[in-house]
């Protein structure tokens, strides 16, 4: 009989990229299963050696009957975002992960590998005259269901991003990743249209420097490795980042009342009525661009 590993993510797509770090795991612990991965964002594992079978959260047809009844199933499915060890802030997210189901964490980490169309594609599409230098600006879905078209807890301030782009233009060509609403950068290459995450992916293959906020751009960098500058305010790069970058973190101002704030301090949407910011002096620009000079 067959045995099976089922590991199930929900969340995000950077989380996803994140988890394949878990399913690394979970297959080196248990070599002799087969490992299934049901979750939002497929595409993540389709390429990766070490899962046999991948599949999209809603459509799983004949799942139980294929893996669950009569079968050696183990399962892997609990939430690591409501954990002591998470909320406390007290490991990282990966090893936390790793932790919660009793796997024997050695280190794994995230892994994302295009194959040879995607590279093809990737080349193709974002090839410019000029370097390529990447700035994330903002993050979440590219849909309209965030009630704010900037985010204080993780998105870039526009002054920051105004004077990256402004001081690297002349020998980069800068491309600029939003949503739709978000405050766009003169006279840089605007990505706010929806991609499929592997062409959106694709943009790390030619770029040259980065300036990226906690989102998926961060995770799938690291990924490939390639070092990128990242700016972190609402959440840590103790627990979400990677040592491959510079991870440069806002210092809020203490005293701030958070009334609205249960297991975690800051949402990522930012309640407006939270934000310990006097003013948008979140990040000096020159310390970002002295990050990416020697990048």
């Amino acid at each position: 009989m067959e045995k099976y590993s089922l590991f199930h993510i929900e969340g995000g797509l950077g989380k996803h990229i994140g988890a394949t770090a878990v399913a690394k795991c979970i297959k080196n612990n248990h070599p002799d299963r087969k490992l299934i991965v049901v979750c939002a964002y497929p595409e993540v594992y389709l390429n990766l050696k070490f899962v046999d079978r991948v599949y999209r959260i809603g459509n799983t047809p004949y799942f139980y009957d294929d893996y669950i009844k009569d079968k050696d199933m183990l399962i892997f499915k609990h939430e690591p975002y409501f954990t002591t060890d998470h909320i406390v802030k007290r490991k990282p997210l990966i090893q936390n992960w790793c932790n919660l189901y009793d796997l024997e964490y050695n280190g794994e980490m995230p892994e994302l590998l295009f194959n040879m169309r995607q590279k093809q594609i990737g080349f193709g599409n974002w090839q410019r005259q000029k370097p390529v230098m990447l700035i994330q600006t903002n993050g979440g879905p590219l849909g309209d269901d965030q009630p704010f078209p900037y985010s204080w807890t993780r998105d870039l301030p526009y002054q920051n991003a105004l004077d990256v782009a402004n001081h690297f233009k002349e020998k980069y060509h800068i491309i600029q990743i939003c949503r739709k609403d978000q405050n766009a950068i003169p006279d840089v290459e605007i990505v706010k249209q929806p991609l499929s995450n592997m062409e959106l992916f694709g943009l790390l293959l030619v770029s040259q420097k980065r300036l990226f906020i906690d989102s998926c751009m961060q995770h799938a960098a690291y990924a490939l490795n390639l070092p990128s500058t990242v700016c972190w305010v609402g959440t840590a790069p103790s627990i979400f980042g990677y040592d491959l970058h510079d991870n440069i973190i806002a210092t809020p101002p203490e005293g701030v009342k958070l009334p609205d704030s249960y297991l975690f301090d800051f949402g990522f949407h930012g309640a407006a009525h939270e934000c310990p910011f006097i003013d948008e002096e979140i990040f000096d620009s020159n310390q970002l661009i002295n990050s990416l000079e020697i990048s």
